[in-house]
């Protein structure tokens, strides 16, 4: 249903033109990665995953800033557990960790589309996504350590962005750093005024959807995976994804075009 809404609640999800839209909806919490909110986010992930219509996503927030990490208030309630809330809060980093990883491992490409603060899981959520566009005045930070909690899951994401000194120095000092900063550092794509933030992520989404699915598909998870090899294996595993890729149909089409100096034909995502 191009340019409608589908979902009213902790999410809110539109598509537009093969782009589908995910609202985080708690502004009066800045967004908070509540237990509902990740489930509703993992929700639409698991759905957008299974839909071919789909060649990309933007993740952008209502309110003023977009996500301002774990939400204390309720984590803090199992401290009345039998075992002080380990198990709850074991149980909970696991959920945001497999949600983080749906956003890594979904075929299509995400781009995060960030204004205001961006903390702790927050950030953790923009270094999963596969690209991200700032407002000049967004701020980012790792400041679990402010509060005596390390930002230990977020520094996972975080360091596989920017270089380990940097992701340190975030991780231990826990300052909010501006988007310019940031987008130096390794973890944004474009840092633009916030009036230009929409149309920027659009534009870039755009241009996106109208490459081949199965090339982009195919691409995402060999990039992924291929990082965390090293350099002799991750050569022979990238030329076999090639071999791969040069047998689908959209990649003959294209090749065929291409060679023959003809327009890009329609994608099939086959």
């Amino acid at each position: 249903m191009d340019g409608t809404l589908e979902n009213k609640n902790l999410i809110v999800r539109s598509n537009q033109d093969g782009i589908a839209i995910l609202t985080l909806n708690a502004p009066k919490s800045i967004n908070a990665l509540s237990e509902a909110m990740m489930a509703s986010l993992s929700e639409e992930l698991d759905n957008i995953a299974a839909d071919r219509s789909v060649k990309v996503v933007i993740l952008r927030s209502g309110g003023s800033h977009f996500c301002a990490g774990h939400n204390l208030k309720e984590m803090s309630t199992h401290r009345a557990d039998e075992d002080g809330g380990f198990q709850y809060f074991q149980d909970l980093f696991a959920t945001c960790s497999a949600m983080m990883l749906r956003l890594v491992r979904l075929p299509q490409p995400v781009i995060a589309e960030v204004k205001g603060i961006a903390t702790a899981a927050g950030c953790q959520l923009v270094a999963s996504c596969d690209l991200a566009v700032a407002a000049e005045d967004a701020t980012f930070a790792t400041s679990g350590v402010n509060i005596g909690l390390f930002c230990s899951t977020p520094m996972v994401a975080l360091s596989r962005n920017v270089p380990r000194k940097m992701a340190m120095e975030m991780l231990l000092m826990g300052e909010f750093l501006p988007a310019a900063q940031v987008a130096e550092m390794g973890l944004l794509n474009r840092v633009v005024p916030l009036s230009d933030l929409e149309k920027t992520s659009m534009d870039l989404a755009r241009i996106i959807a109208e490459k081949s699915p199965a090339a982009v598909k195919i691409g995402k998870r060999a990039f992924y995976e291929q990082l965390e090899m090293p350099l002799e294996e991750a050569y022979a595993f990238a030329g076999r994804i090639m071999a791969e890729n040069m047998m689908a149909k959209d990649t003959e089409a294209g090749i065929d075009a291409f060679t023959r100096k003809e327009p890009m034909p329609d994608w099939t995502g086959e």
